[in-house]
């Protein structure tokens, strides 16, 4: 099997970070799924509100640890955001996470390498690296598509480096 491009993304703060996301909200639609990965500190949840915020979500998003699942209604489309931390992947299975994964909703997973096998064989992988200080690199592996034209497209428009 081949292995899936993978593309980058420069941050140089928060700022940057929302800029990234609020590309990526853009792009998604129903059914729309990203694992996020990154050290604690990284900037996951940053991400996620910028991303939420982007779509359209008024409520404050915050970090679903200790709820694993947090449901958003009231944007462009639902958003439903995930923190799988502190689950086994059985744990993980018997939450039905398939039903929001092909649902009508976005669905961002942080910490999404702990239930890798769970996780829609279709989706935008994105995994945060903190470089010091404000820096990250961000890096996205687009599984199938739209999620390799999502990464085409921000390429295109200068976002994205291959």
């Amino acid at each position: 099997m081949k292995e899936p491009k993978r593309y980058r993304y420069s941050s140089n703060g928060p700022a940057d970070t929302s800029r990234l996301a609020e590309h990526l909200a853009r792009l998604a639609g129903p059914g729309s799924v990203i694992g996020l990965d990154g050290d604690l500190g990284a900037g996951k949840t940053a991400f996620s509100q910028a991303f939420a915020r982007a779509l359209g979500v008024e409520e404050t998003v915050n970090s679903p640890t200790f709820t694993i699942v947090k449901e958003y209604e009231g944007g462009r489309l639902p958003f439903y955001h995930m923190d799988v931390y502190r689950l086994s992947a059985e744990e993980a299975d018997e939450l039905g996470l398939d039903e929001y994964f092909y649902g009508t909703g976005a669905t961002l997973v942080e910490w999404s390498s702990l239930i890798g096998e769970l996780m829609p064989p279709e989706r935008l992988q994105i995994r945060i690296v903190h470089e010091g200080g404000d820096a990250r690199t961000i890096e996205l592996e687009p599984h199938g598509e739209p999620y390799a034209g999502w990464c085409r497209i921000l390429t295109e428009n200068g976002v994205l480096t291959s």
